[in-house]
């Protein structure tokens, strides 16, 4: 349990902090500036995938806007569901997409699971985010968020060779269009997604917060979110 102090006590605490605070945000702008002089890898793959209107590439996925960010959501062929943990990102997809959308950019989650259950477990969870499937191309191995047995222990994953011991790692990736010429321009995997989390950025303020160091892994208490008691 935090220190109990006067009020004063606490002002003095939390002007310190406030300014740590500041100097975060100063120094997560600059980085933010580095993320967009990265340079960009046209993509030559004329991915296809299947989409509820039928056969669609990734120029499709565009919507005819700019940019394009693409969650890569685990879920295997051979799943009846999605990862607990990438619907716990996917609860806020929804209301991310309608503001993405006014800032010239796109939002589509991938899978490789047939858009049969794709389309199952997205009604069960209420979800109305665009969401297709890569079955039957290479995009999720050649984003290195899909594994074969074989590279489950020594495939890439977070730009190492470490394999992710699952066929499907989660990733979040971000494409620019030009014409119909496409550009992958940045993806990010592991904590890389722990900015996303909105549920973390509300408990990352309380004095409890994650209270997570007991559990035998960092989201072992995470649940899909018609799961959980009450």
């Amino acid at each position: 349990m935090p220190q109990t102090v006067s009020r004063e006590e606490w002002l003095v605490a939390r002007r310190a902090l406030l300014d740590q605070e500041k100097d975060l945000d100063r120094r997560r702008d600059a980085l933010s500036a580095e993320r967009r002089r990265l340079p960009q890898v046209k993509v030559e793959q004329p991915y296809a995938f299947d989409a509820a209107e039928g056969r669609v590439t990734l120029v499709d996925l565009f919507g005819g806007r700019r940019q394009l960010v693409v969650y890569h959501f685990m879920f295997d062929p051979s799943w009846d569901e999605g990862c607990k943990s990438c619907s716990f990102l996917a609860d806020t997809f929804d209301g991310a997409a309608r503001h993405l959308a006014a800032r010239d950019t796109s939002f589509v989650a991938i899978s490789r699971a047939p858009l049969a259950k794709l389309a199952a477990f997205e009604e069960r969870m209420g979800w109305s985010f665009r969401w297709v499937s890569s079955a039957d191309s290479t995009f999720n191995f050649d984003y290195h968020v899909s594994f074969r047995p074989d590279e489950q222990s020594t495939g890439e994953y977070n730009y190492q060779k470490r394999g992710f011991g699952m066929p499907e790692a989660p990733g979040l990736s971000v494409f620019l269009r030009e014409g119909d010429e496409v550009f992958h321009t940045y993806s990010t995997y592991a904590r890389g997604l722990d900015h996303l989390i909105g549920t973390y950025s509300y408990l990352d303020l309380t004095p409890l917060g994650r209270d997570e160091e007991k559990l035998p892994y960092g989201m072992a208490w995470v649940r899909h979110h018609d799961k959980y008691p009450g």
